[in-house]
């Protein structure tokens, strides 16, 4: 029952499933409706190609294009089909989250933060739509493989070259002080760290998608240059979800073949290549001096002043958590910098969110809201799961996407365990789109049927 939902019945009942397909007359004479699943492919490429570079302005003028567009496409969409559990999940996070802001004690910052979400929201809903096509869904992540090439390649070139250091990342009393964080374009080492995830994740996809032996060793080339560009971030966080990042996509790995392996293979792939990615990164850790002392550093606790500026980020969120329990602080980091110095301790009066993506939702959107954000996490996942069975059967290489949006989409939620980089359009926009794309797999015959 988590994972099907009787979305016929939700249609038959929903005054807004009514307005599917309003214009749908207008629909089968207009020229740029006809074109409607390009353009809006169109639009979706342009945010992925200017986000590593542009202003959050106008990325989120961007967003609001989209969403635009996806009215007038839902508006004049005659086949009424589209809808998915997942989106059900999402309307009941946003529905909270809506609720959130009307109890906020800083109403008008939790506003602020709450149309940023819904303008990410509206992404995601276009972008399920698009996605359904696998020539439009291989055109957009092949935009996003090639700017991430950009991104990393210059990122690993400043490791090289030098790179200014904007700001304190490194404890300065480690050994590390002065070592090189790469930010590539994004100006931050955690930031680009997160961003890279999704493209790490991706470029393994296109290695098995993309035929013929030019496009497999572009995006072999994408794998290693968006990994090692990952690694020289010295992104804790970073290199930990990248570890989760290869553990799911080796589980689905050992799924999708599971049929053809031998027994042999059945048995052990897995924990060999577990073990095989457990032995490399306990060598590099023994050999190589930077790597251990980053690592080591993870269990330094209050002696790393990472480490211990978290903590008492930590402490303070959860003061604030016991006075805003139901429905938190109202959405959005405006909201969070407005209440989060009434309860800081001296000198830890700044920061900009609770260094958690999980004990940021309790404190934005209280409990109900947090409850109802696992309760999307795991029916998103679970629907994915389902998917992948099918695309499986029919032996369909589409499922590798598929694989690359689960195994990113952990990724983030594992980086998300320390920090709050994700929240950043940047980050937030590759995670709708991942979470877009495991809706957009959903059995075609299932939505025709529903419709």
């Amino acid at each position: 029952m988590l994972f099907d939902l009787p979305l016929s019945r939700w249609r038959s009942s929903s005054y807004l499933h009514r307005l599917v397909g309003l214009l749908g007359r207008w629909q089968d004479g207009s020229f740029l409706l006809q074109w409607g699943e390009a353009i809006a492919a169109l639009l979706i490429c342009i945010i992925l190609v200017i986000s590593p570079f542009a202003s959050t302005s106008l990325i989120g003028l961007l967003l609001f294009a989209c969403g635009a567009f996806w009215v007038l496409l839902t508006l004049a969409d005659n086949l009424k089909i589209g809808m998915t559990p997942i989106h059900l999940w999402v309307s009941l996070y946003w529905g909270i989250s809506a609720v959130s802001t009307a109890f906020s004690p800083v109403k008008k910052a939790a506003l602020s933060g709450f149309i940023k979400f819904s303008l990410l929201l509206l992404l995601f809903l276009l972008a399920a739509r698009v996605l359904r096509s696998p020539r439009l869904r291989n055109g957009i992540m092949t935009v996003f493989l090639h700017i991430s090439l950009l991104v990393s390649g210059y990122g690993i070139r400043r490791e090289f070259k030098g790179v200014e250091q904007l700001a304190t990342w490194n404890d300065p009393t480690s050994k590390l002080a002065q070592d090189t964080r790469v930010y590539s374009y994004l100006g931050n080492p955690n930031l680009l760290a997160s961003y890279l995830i999704p493209a790490v994740a991706l470029s393994l996809a296109a290695f098995f998608i993309w035929k013929r032996w030019l496009p497999k060793t572009l995006a072999a080339i994408m794998f290693l240059t968006n990994t090692a560009c990952l690694f020289y971030t010295d992104s804790r966080g970073g290199w930990i979800a990248m570890m989760a990042l290869f553990f799911v996509f080796a589980l689905l790995l050992r799924y999708w073949w599971a049929k053809y392996l031998p027994t042999f293979w059945r048995l052990w792939f897995l924990p060999l290549m577990i073990g095989a990615i457990a032995a490399l990164v306990i060598t590099a850790v023994i050999f190589v001096e930077p790597l251990r002392l980053r690592v080591m550093s993870i269990f330094a606790g209050r002696e790393d002043s990472s480490n211990n500026y978290r903590i008492n980020v930590w402490e303070t969120v959860f003061k604030m958590i016991k006075d805003y329990p139901l429905v938190g602080i109202g959405p959005g980091n405006d909201a969070f910098k407005q209440i989060y110095p009434l309860y800081a301790q001296s000198g830890y009066d700044n920061a900009l969110g609770a260094y958690s993506v999980f004990l940021e939702h309790i404190v934005e959107i209280g409990y109900v809201g947090f409850i109802s954000f696992l309760w999307f996490i795991i029916g998103t996942f679970g629907q994915g799961l389902q998917q992948l069975a099918r695309l499986r059967d029919n032996r369909n290489l589409q499922a590798f996407w598929l694989m690359a949006a689960i195994a990113s989409t952990v990724g983030l939620l594992v980086h998300g365990l320390f920090d709050t980089v994700w929240y950043r359009p940047q980050i937030n926009v590759l995670w709708w789109l991942g979470i877009a794309a495991i809706a957009s797999f959903y059995d075609e015959k299932k939505l025709k049927n529903e419709a």
